[in-house]
């Protein structure tokens, strides 16, 4: 019968315990000084043994599955035989416009080229980082000597990526030998690799291999290659059997790879781009002008062991086509590094109910222009979703929708159980709980369990003895000051039912034919009210919530001022159950850190009543 082992029954000393035990239960070492002998010395020999197999056997067994693996090499070697294709670095890309005035220049030329490997220069957080373009690119005298440079799709937002551009080349050795083609560098780029092949080492001639990720028919004369991660972190360069998977390179080639090796997610968010030379016109040098399109983005590290584990059986089980919500999801992280997370859901699944469709809701990184943000959704459905969906459905985008979390913490603290004052210990709760939410909760699909946090925060510091949490969710509407508004929030959680003693519903505050007011909800009723702050009512019918849906409709409302200044209102609701807050379809949680708090009450829990006799 199999058993489970304990990482304790593999310690140095049980081990040895044990077989000291063993003997001491025989009657021929009935007065044996096991201590003081010389067998002491061949336990330990035993013992040792036996731990240090113990120790390989378990890490080799859990290093021979995807979801133990805890080395990378393992991990990416595991998802190499699903078929799946680890993210190396990617390069930041950044759009500029860039023109060159040569007004009044005598025999100026009718076109001007910019070189494939064009540089400039970007500083990010005091850094200076290198920005080249992959492609050559034009301009034409627009009759005046205005020169407007032209990217190979005719437009004028040309694309510059950060790194240092680096050649590798290989002399193809005998056929009856496998060819190792091995880039050593852990900062490749793998997507920016050109691979050429010359037909001897002195030749000028060459032709250009295509990545197999491209690749529409594959036969023995295909030319394309594959780059994966190696063990050691560097990368190999692949090609075809020379049979039926592609051709493979003859021997006495040369095989010429070159790419970018990138800063990666360090160069994002660079905003200014200074051209690194000038451009010789007539012997006189002229500064290119440079206007940034799009900030620096997309740069990111290697793809992560975790997400390699997830990613890897989702991609296989998709097999390069779109059927299910996992389908979707695997192929947009795993190609965007832009994207955080995505959201999938069908159009019968959405409200209203639109079949046919397929709809995505992308949860982008920090920083992303409104213009990277549209060319990935271009990307998707062009290369993508109209080519890999097995059926016929309509790719449709939708905004993440943020809803905020009003979570006030009160703590019973005894300050003689730790080093830290009140007035320390209040802000170390509140910044763990904004950290909580980041790493938790602020994710497609996270659902928000109070008890989970009121746990961690028990566990936070001895001197917290016990912890009580309130939740309220909140979100935000835009509203169109001396005009009529008319509008429905959808929350996604049910609402608590009427109350006669308290609220439920309860907007932030605005001016309201010159009196500040605020929206609640009237009491034993889910008919919505205007009120001042001092609870009379200047309006007695201005919508309504229904608890059940967590939709609150507000009808006809003109409001002449927002006090806050912001060109919304915030609607505060009392969620039905608070323990456990679950969005779906595009819904993400946040923390309001405005309305959120933590409040220390001291709790002495070792005072004592001392009696005197």
């Amino acid at each position: 019968m199999a058993s489970t082992i304990k990482s304790t029954d593999l310690d140095f000393t049980n081990i040895k315990q044990k077989l000291k035990s063993h003997f001491q239960s025989k009657t021929e070492f009935n007065d044996y000084d096991f201590e003081a002998s010389g067998i002491s010395n061949i336990l330990d020999v035993l013992a040792y043994n036996t731990h240090v197999n113990g120790l390989t056997a378990n890490y080799s067994l859990n290093e021979a599955f995807l979801t133990t693996a805890q080395l990378r090499s393992s991990v990416v070697s595991h998802a190499q035989t699903l078929g799946y294709e680890v993210k190396s670095s990617t390069a930041p890309k950044a759009l500029v416009n860039l023109s060159l005035n040569l007004t009044g220049v005598s025999g100026r030329p009718a076109q001007i080229e910019l070189a494939t490997g064009t540089t400039f220069t970007s500083s990010i957080d005091g850094i200076s980082y290198t920005f080249r373009t992959r492609e050559a690119v034009y301009a034409q005298d627009d009759g005046t000597g205005q020169y407007v440079f032209k990217a190979s799709d005719s437009t004028e937002n040309i694309a510059i990526f950060e790194g240092i551009e680096k050649v590798k080349t290989f002399l193809v050795g005998e056929k009856d030998e496998r060819q190792v083609y091995v880039i050593p560098d852990v900062t490749m780029d793998t997507s920016t690799a050109v691979v050429e092949v010359f037909e001897t080492a002195s030749s000028s001639s060459f032709v250009t291999y295509t990545p197999l990720s491209q690749a529409i028919n594959i036969n023995e004369n295909t030319l394309h290659f594959s780059i994966y991660e190696s063990p050691n972190g560097f990368y190999e360069l692949n090609f075809g059997d020379g049979i039926s998977f592609g051709k493979s390179p003859e021997p006495g080639e040369k095989v010429v790879v070159k790419y970018l090796s990138t800063k990666a997610n360090l160069a994002n968010n660079g905003t200014v781009f200074s051209p690194s030379s000038t451009i010789t016109i007539n012997n006189v040098n002229y500064t290119l002008s440079t206007v940034t399109a799009t900030e620096s983005t997309g740069g990111s590290p290697k793809q992560s062991i975790e997400s390699v584990r997830q990613l890897a059986p989702i991609a296989f089980a998709s097999q390069k086509r779109l059927v299910t919500s996992l389908d979707y999801k695997g192929m947009i992280e795993s190609n965007f590094p832009q994207v955080k997370n995505v959201a999938v859901w069908s159009g019968d699944q959405n409200l209203p109910m639109d079949y046919g469709a397929i709809y995505l809701s992308l949860n982008f990184e920090n920083g992303i222009s409104d213009a990277v943000k549209q060319s990935v959704k271009d990307a998707i459905v062009g290369n993508y979703t109209n080519n890999l969906s097995v059926m016929s459905m309509t790719t449709k985008f939708t905004d993440p929708i943020d809803v905020f979390m009003e979570v006030n913490v009160n703590f019973q603290f005894d300050p003689a159980l730790t080093g830290k004052t009140l007035g320390a210990m209040e802000p170390d709760v509140y910044q763990f709980v904004q950290g909580y939410f980041r790493r938790n909760v602020e994710n497609f699909g996270a659902v928000f369990r109070k008890s989970n946090l009121q746990t961690e925060i028990d566990a936070l510091d001895a001197s917290i003895l016990s912890s009580n949490i309130s939740v309220k969710a909140s979100m935000r509407q835009d509203i169109t000051i001396n005009a009529l508004n008319t509008f429905l929030l959808n929350f996604p959680v049910k609402i608590s039912t009427p109350d006669d003693v308290l609220f439920r519903i309860q907007s932030s505050a605005f001016e309201f034919k010159g009196v500040v007011a605020t929206i609640k909800n009237k009491l034993s009723s889910t008919v919505l009210q205007v009120f001042d702050l001092d609870g009379n009512i200047l309006l007695d019918n201005v919508g309504e919530y229904t608890p059940s849906t967590g939709i609150i409709a507000v009808n006809s409302f003109e409001p002449s001022q927002i006090i806050s200044g912001q060109p919304y209102l915030i609607f505060s609701v009392s969620p039905e159950t608070e323990s456990n807050i679950k969005p779906l379809r595009n819904f993400i949680l946040k923390l309001d850190t405005a309305r959120s708090s933590t409040t220390a009450i001291v709790d002495r829990q070792t005072t004592s009543l001392e009696v005197t006799v």
